[in-house]
């Protein structure tokens, strides 16, 4: 992986015609993959060319790129450097040569949905293409990808706002923006719609130990915007909603189960259950790729945990007590029983079970 500050005499050297924002976080360009670096924002604005599928699989894991739309698309992409590669290698055998790479990649993150979903698409049209380069079909795809899902955010943006009915301030949770998506954003693409809508008065972003998402990349995104934002800990949630003025809770979705059970980030259960106990409503805002028909329930769905580092330190500080070990899930389950709605780029679901998102997938 090679790293590119802005406005750096190396990349003006390659042409790289971007402008670091949330909506440009993943940008294919002169035939190369660029990420915007998520871990450093919004310090430093740096994006880091990709020149393999394994490069990209890095990326995923060390949490460069996150967020469940924004992982698919980063896949898709990555699909197509591995074909470059496979086919560099043999014209002929690239399909088995693929395979690994392909493997490695489906393996970089077990729990967000649209990991397997934009894989298993590439693939479907990987296996169709006849004889010669597979390149430029396959780009094609992974660009329709990252389109489609830019449409389905500004369609999910538009559906959601019109359930926030009065003028209120709204809290949401890690970030599920422009830069979790191919733009736009799912929670945030409600947020941004209903902003533009005038109603709303104030976000409140909870920080989101230990890699405060909210407090490094939805406040960033969010300011940029001109939309009033505040952060606060996980822990001052129930103090808020008990202050009033809090009509929602918005949130996106690493994996939705086939009865509207909503796995998202580590919190977003507590949030739920918080708002339920005050009257605020909980939408989740999440394109149809991330419902999984597959599991039945939240309960199926493997949740990841990562280094127990990340929570003992902040940064590269230890924070920890020496010779204490720490639980480091990375996801949690709000039964469906605790959402209001669920909206996605096909319309929404209220009060979700299992017979709702069924019709919803049919449709």
């Amino acid at each position: 992986m090679h790293e590119f500050a802005m406005g750096s005499d190396q990349m003006e050297a390659l042409t790289l015609d971007i402008c670091a924002d949330a909506d440009r976080a993943i940008v294919w360009q002169n035939s190369r993959l660029y990420l915007l670096d998520q871990r450093l924002l919004p310090l430093q604005e740096r994006y880091i060319e990709l020149q393999s599928c394994a490069e990209a699989a890095t990326s995923i894991t060390d949490m460069v790129v996150r967020g469940a739309p924004a992982i698919g698309i980063t896949a898709a992409y990555a699909v197509v450097l591995a074909a470059r590669a496979a086919f560099a290698g043999s014209a002929t055998d690239w399909r088995r040569l693929i395979l690994p790479d392909l493997a490695a990649l489906a393996s970089a993150r077990p729990t967000a949905v649209n990991l397997r979903w934009a894989i298993e698409r590439m693939t479907s049209v990987m296996l169709g293409l006849p004889n010669g380069d597979p390149e430029a079909a396959l780009l094609a795809e992974a660009k329709r990808i990252h389109r489609e899902d830019v449409d389905a955010n500004r369609r999910m943006g538009a559906i959601g706002a019109d359930f926030i009915g009065r003028r209120t301030s709204v809290i949401t949770h890690c970030n599920a923006g422009a830069l979790a998506t191919g733009g736009y954003g799912t929670a945030l693409g409600v947020i941004r719609s209903a902003f533009s809508a005038g109603l709303i008065d104030c976000v409140y972003a909870d920080e989101t130990r230990p890699w405060f998402q909210g407090s490094r990349l939805t406040a960033w995104e969010l300011s940029r915007d001109g939309i009033p934002v505040k952060i606060m800990t996980e822990g001052a949630a129930a103090r808020r909603m008990c202050e009033g003025d809090v009509g929602w809770v918005i949130v996106g979705s690493d994996r939705i189960a086939a009865n509207g059970d909503v796995v998202n980030k580590i919190g977003t259960y507590n949030l739920a259950v918080v708002a339920r106990h005050h009257g605020v409503r909980v939408m989740v805002a999440a394109p149809t790729s991330t419902i999984d028909m597959t599991v039945s329930s939240g309960e199926e769905i493997p949740i990841e945990s990562r280094d127990p580092d990340e929570v003992l330190s902040c940064g590269e500080h230890r924070i920890g007590a020496p010779g204490v070990d720490a639980w480091n899930p990375v996801f949690d389950v709000t039964p469906a029983a605790l959402v209001d709605v669920i909206v996605t780029e096909r319309g929404a679901v209220l009060l979700p079970d299992a017979k709702k998102i069924a019709e919803l997938m049919r449709n």
